[in-house]
């Protein structure tokens, strides 16, 4: 009876667990209903959901060559033919991938679409070996005729996707009869090889991230944990067997850098002017696709049909590579998932003639940071824009921040003393943020970077009104190295007034040097890309650039030996020297935008 007693409460609270179950388990589809009007904030100029939904597992054919590929179609109750949504995701069997299946899939479901869910080759429940992005076409091309052969499938379609979700709508956006009718793709570009390699440089922690999830784990913790061991030695080929393993598509991005036939399996670019249709684009200032998604758009309204141009958009936000990224100044980050979702629906009506709201977008939106606002625009980049130079100066040691250097308006006149530092492969320059995949990315202090002797440091006065720089940054920088092959880095900073710095854009150059200088060491002209960004300078900021050798582990390491980098185990170390003076008037270009008044 003592006994009894001790176990009545356990056998109560088990009787409430399993009662708790079956709630769950008999409202499951109300519960995601819940989920997503709370999550896709439904009331923020989304029509409200008017329909119940079924739906079907594990739908799908065969393709030619023997293949199986799966979906999840969700159909809304009563409406025998609708507009398709095709969403192809490249993401493993698990729990959280389905749930989150269904939420996307329910939410544009209740709304009158019908929505295909489904894996791509190796994914999800699909049959086949994963390799990202070279199955994307022929297999988007196959599930084109399928769906078309559906009973509930009316011959109108929009896909919707980010990241390798992205480029399954790039890979047949030129298709027609069937085809897409509609795109909305989020940080992705039809150029994988400019993401891979900007300046010439490898994403490191972008490609091995990539490698990393792509065996399932989302676990951050243990994500950057492999990361660490991967970067962390020689040579850059093992850093996947190092974090996870062997990974045969990273290592193909390693040797096959100047391999134009293996990227251009993979390359959507002439697409854009074949496009077919209308096209949302959304970017972030923090994403790495960031400058080829703009590129991108820059294509479609130079080259693509002009129905289909002028119906093109183009919004940048503040966000990585879906993730949000808190602001300095700010109480909470703006939520890419949530921002992702808000434009489908008014996007997808207006492109198929549902309702009778016209479709309010600019051309052009972007978030301003600094003042943080979102402002509407015609083109990009802005035609007002106004490029201006800041020079850099110094009494020959702008080493950290506590060296001499600074940034003026002013050409240098006559002769001024070069600034040198050393750039020592086994000592990179850490990453602090920046546009990469993965949790790391994002604004984040910059102060302990620019405190390193082989960072020199350019600043100007405090601002004495406030500067707008939106669009492209670049740098000329007149250099020398003692290195046969080096890489020189270029980053742009926001100082606030409490002197905490802020990153906000950065490049990188990659080149040899063994042909192009001699023993006296003539500086060479080089002009790096730091990316587009828009940011307000507030009265009283100050405008900083960085330079350095390194950025790691965002881009991998220049050995400085001239060897072929992927296989290298020996480096050196590189002197390296940046020139500014009448005959050398190295320079940060910004494009300054006339502020703007309180009602844009």
């Amino acid at each position: 009876m003592a006994d009894f007693a001790k176990m009545a409460p356990r056998i109560g609270s088990l009787r409430i667990s399993v009662f708790i179950c079956f709630v769950i388990l008999s409202n499951w589809t109300s519960i995601i209903d819940f989920i997503a009007d709370q999550f896709f904030l439904p009331n923020q100029g989304v029509r409200e959901a008017s329909y119940e939904t079924r739906t079907q597992r594990s739908v799908g054919f065969t393709t030619r060559d023997g293949i199986k590929l799966l979906a999840d179609v969700h159909h809304p109750k009563g409406l025998k033919k609708t507009a398709t949504i095709l969403v192809r995701i490249p993401f493993t069997k698990t729990f959280g991938n389905r749930g989150r299946s269904d939420v996307i899939g329910r939410y544009w479901a209740r709304r009158g679409y019908t929505v295909v869910v489904q894996g791509t080759r190796g994914r999800y429940e699909s049959g086949g070996q994963f390799y990202p992005l070279i199955h994307e076409r022929e297999d988007g091309i196959e599930t084109l005729h399928w769906l078309a052969q559906q009973s509930w499938y009316d011959g109108r379609l929009a896909m919707w996707g980010a990241s390798s979700f992205g480029h399954t709508q790039w890979a047949i956006a030129d298709q027609t009869h069937p085809g897409p009718d509609a795109l909305f793709v989020q940080i992705a570009s039809t150029s994988f090889r400019e993401m891979f390699y900007p300046g010439n440089a490898f994403s490191l922690e972008s490609g091995l991230y990539w490698a990393i999830t792509s065996r399932g784990s989302r676990d951050r913790a243990v994500s950057i944990a492999d990361l660490e061991k991967g970067v962390g030695g020689f040579p850059l080929l093992e850093a996947d067997d190092r974090a996870i393993g062997d990974t045969n598509f990273f290592n193909d991005w390693l040797i096959n850098q100047y391999n134009d036939a293996y990227w251009k399996v993979i390359d959507g670019t002439n697409r854009t002017h074949t496009l077919q249709s209308p096209t949302l684009l959304m970017a972030g200032w923090f994403d790495p696709f960031l400058p080829t998604q703009i590129e991108d758009f820059t294509n479609i309204i130079t080259h693509a049909k002009e129905e289909i141009a002028s119906e093109t958009r183009l919004i940048i936000g503040p966000w990585g590579h879906a993730t949000s990224v808190k602001l300095p100044g700010t109480q909470k980050a703006l939520p890419y998932r949530r921002e992702s979702i808000a434009p489908s629906i008014p996007w997808f009506d207006h492109q198929f003639g549902i309702g009778n709201d016209p479709l309010n977008m600019s051309r052009v939106k972007i978030f301003v940071m600094g003042e943080n606002r979102w402002h509407d625009e015609n083109e990009w980049p802005l035609a007002r824009t106004q490029y201006t130079s800041f020079y850099l100066h110094s009494n020959g040691a702008a080493n950290s921040l506590y060296g001499n250097g600074w940034l003026d308006d002013k050409a240098p006149k006559g002769e001024e003393t070069p600034d040198r530092y050393v750039y020592n492969p086994l000592d990179p320059v850490p990453s602090a943020g920046g546009a990469m995949l993965g949790e790391r990315s994002g604004i984040q202090l910059q102060n302990t970077i620019e405190s390193r002797p082989d960072v020199l440091v350019y600043t100007t006065s405090s601002l004495s009104e406030s500067v707008n720089v939106t669009g492209p940054v670049r740098v000329i920088l007149y250099v020398s190295t003692s290195a046969p092959s080096t890489d020189f880095m270029a980053k742009l900073v926001d100082v606030h007034m409490d002197e905490s710095a802020y990153n906000l854009c950065d490049g990188v150059l990659r080149r040899d040097y063994k042909l192009t200088q001699n023993s006296e060491k003539v500086p060479i002209k080089i002009e790096i890309d730091l990316w587009p960004t828009s940011n307000m300078f507030l009265k009283g900021h100050k405008i900083r650039l960085e330079i350095s050798s390194s950025n790691f582990p965002r881009y991998d390491r220049n050995t400085n030996t001239g060897e072929f980098i992927p296989t290298a185990t020996k480096v050196v170390s590189a002197d390296q020297t940046i020139y500014h003076s009448t005959r050398y008037p190295s320079r940060l270009i910004l494009p300054i935008v006339p502020c703007y008044t309180k009602d844009q």
